[in-house]
């Protein structure tokens, strides 16, 4: 596959979460000898499998997946981190002749490797560090956010209220910097040239979907999953634990809250997750093809991606 004007030809599969990205990547991978790299800040943690809605080995049988199951929840992983290892990953597969899928719904991710993103210069004082997290945790995470919007309300609307590790680096670098961290965004010429599909779904079909999701990872073991993270001796505060949903069975298995009271809430707090995905994503942006998810799907997308790779636009 040859490269596009000097650039690596990028398929990139995004959208809300409960909208179908997994299904669909899986069989575009395997009509176009492709491999899937993820764009899911969570799916990165061993032993985060069910919460995460994490591809099944099945799955990754049947195309192969990378940055899965490649961190311990203890391990801090920056967006310098991530792009690192997803621009090695990248490059790997099309070396090796086949096409690299791009697929998940973590904006920051998805945007820094295809604009060129340069995260700020900035290493962090570790003692500082652990005083502010400390802070973050007296006062809790949507106080701290609340506290980054009054300083720079761009960068919060870009970082989930509940992403103590985001919020955190973010505060950090205004108070060391003087500067906005939204303001600090560099960036160089991307290496990739992109075709960006975006899958959308009627909201309150989206929110149903997210609704029986719920439902079924709970049926198929999450909060045992939970349980035996902990019992491995990770702390209920880890960043990583913070994603929706781990907090919430964290506080039933403390005995902060009932298993229903915490159903309920990790439902409300998906749906105003999938409403901040969003910000990311919007339906005006020329730069994405937006489909909504129905049995034709498939092959318009399919008719898409042959024309892009190939150069085939007539």
């Amino acid at each position: 596959m040859p490269l596009h004007n000097g650039k690596i030809p990028l398929v990139v599969i995004l959208g809300p979460t409960a909208v179908g990205k997994t299904e669909l990547s899986l069989e575009l991978a395997e009509k176009f000898n492709g491999e899937i790299v993820s764009a899911d800040s969570r799916q990165l943690y061993r032993g985060m499998d069910i919460g995460t809605a994490k591809p099944t080995l099945e799955e990754r049988r049947r195309v192969p997946h990378h940055l899965i199951d490649v961190a311990d929840p203890d391990d801090v992983w920056s967006l310098a981190v991530y792009q690192n290892a997803a621009r090695e990953a990248i490059r790997d597969i099309y070396h090796r002749g086949r096409t690299p899928f791009l697929v998940g719904g973590t904006g920051q991710y998805i945007w820094s490797l295809i604009q060129g993103w340069q995260p700020p210069e900035f290493e962090p004082d570790p003692h500082i560090r652990q005083v502010m997290e400390r802070w973050g945790r007296n006062i809790g995470s949507e106080e701290l956010h609340r506290q980054l919007a009054g300083l720079d309300s761009d960068a919060a609307a870009k970082i989930e209220p509940r992403n103590l590790r985001r919020i955190l680096r973010a505060l950090e670098v205004i108070f060391f910097t003087g500067r906005r961290f939204s303001e600090q965004r560099k960036r160089v010429e991307s290496i990739y040239d992109p075709l960006l599909i975006g899958l959308t779904r009627p909201r309150n079909e989206l929110y149903a979907r997210v609704d029986e999701r719920i439902d079924k990872m709970l049926a198929d073991g999450w909060v045992a999953e939970v349980s035996g993270l902990l019992a491995q001796g990770n702390d209920a505060n880890l960043s990583a634990l913070s994603a929706i949903g781990y907090r919430e069975i964290c506080a039933f298995l403390s005995g902060k809250t009932t298993l229903v009271e915490a159903v309920m809430k990790i439902k409300r707090q998906t749906r105003v997750f999938v409403r901040r995905q969003s910000n990311w994503f919007k339906l005006d942006d020329p730069s994405i093809h937006w489909f909504m998810m129905d049995d034709e799907t498939i092959h318009s997308v399919t008719t898409l991606i042959h024309a892009f790779l190939t150069g085939d636009n007539g």
